[in-house]
């Protein structure tokens, strides 16, 4: 078991930002980023296994967590596991940045495993994919996500309640970019509380095509509440377009409902054209031709690059029973060569 000298990242204003522009991509991308349900491959290829060989190798830190239990977000991979996961992970990390933008890692044998045994195998993998990364200012690193009950009008993210949450990007409110989101699940809901992806380079293609300014509009930046908190000196929200480019990369930061309560908190109502802009975005996204859609299973791991994909997950119900209820655990990383 080796334990990370340099810890998590840790989201500050002197840290390094991936370089955006506000200059508008103004041609259609045809690679393999911008699929639409038409043209991504078939559901099948959408997961990853999490080989024997992986397994063993991470089943090391688990060996000695049950000798010497320890938190898990203090267990980082050694090299030698790092080596020997690697290739087994080369197809995830390629279809995260080069392909679809999302893949499934099927699965932690729950059957092997206690629930605390499998958010340190996820803890592991996620390491071997980019560099965990807090998700507020309480520096939490891996968050539960399930219904607590809490209301949306008074302060809680979507991620503790079965609302459906609308396509998003996690950490819209964020200072630092966020480069992929992961999520463990424990349990599944009763029914419902499927996943939804869609392409951000696919929704940028119909917006220049039918929607120039509209899309315009949405380079421009927009007042973002701060749901992840607010540190000593900071506003209550960031000041952040909803597209930007730059050059090679699109990055979405996207949850409108932020952007709603941003704009409120800061004194200034959304204007007719920025309402239409986000109406005309949300119409887009919303159209099935665009989405691919699965649910989660017990064990699997879902990974997505948060700069280009946006995510939906729909309303559920939920046992009645405590220990049956949904419960998914999320992890935000950065990508290795932003490390």
């Amino acid at each position: 078991m080796l334990f990370c000298s340099c810890g998590p990242w840790r989201p500050k204003a002197v840290q390094r930002r991936l370089t955006m522009t506000n200059a508008m991509l103004t041609r259609t991308i045809t690679d393999r980023r911008a699929w639409t349900a038409a043209t991504l491959d078939s559901p099948a290829a959408w997961y990853c296994p999490l080989t024997d060989r992986s397994l063993a190798a991470l089943d090391e830190s688990i060996r000695a967590q049950r000798r010497q239990p320890q938190p898990t977000t203090t267990v980082f991979l050694t090299p030698q596991q790092r080596a020997r996961c690697g290739d087994d992970l080369l197809p995830a990390r390629d279809a995260l940045e080069n392909g679809r933008g999302f893949i499934i890692i099927d699965r932690v044998p729950l059957d092997r495993y206690s629930r605390d045994e499998a958010q340190d195998l996820y803890w592991l993998v996620g390491q071997a994919l980019g560099r965990p990364f807090e998700q507020n200012i309480q520096g939490t690193l891996l968050y539960d996500v399930r219904d607590t009950g809490q209301d949306l009008s008074k302060g809680a993210r979507f991620s503790v309640t079965n609302y459906e949450s609308s396509f998003h990007t996690d950490n819209s409110f964020g200072e630092e970019v966020l480069d992929y989101v992961g999520l463990l699940c424990l349990c599944a809901a009763k029914s419902g509380g499927q996943s939804q992806v869609q392409s951000g380079f696919a929704v940028h293609n119909e917006l220049l095509a039918r929607h120039r300014d509209c899309l315009r509009a949405l380079y421009e930046p927009f007042h973002i509440e701060r749901r992840g908190g607010v540190r000593e000196g900071e506003g209550p929200t960031i000041r952040s377009p909803v597209i930007a480019w730059n050059g090679k990369d699109l990055l979405f930061r996207y949850l409108r409902y932020w952007i709603e309560t941003g704009q409120q908190r800061a004194g200034l109502p959304l204007t007719v054209e920025q309402v239409n802009a986000l109406d005309t975005l949300d119409a887009v996204m919303r159209r099935p031709e665009l989405q691919a859609e699965f649910s989660l299973e017990p064990g699997q791991m879902f990974f997505i690059n948060n700069r280009w994909i946006l995510h939906n997950r729909t309303a559920f119900e939920d046992y009645p029973e405590i220990e049956r209820r949904r419960h998914l655990v999320r992890l935000w990383l950065k990508r290795p060569e932003l490390f």
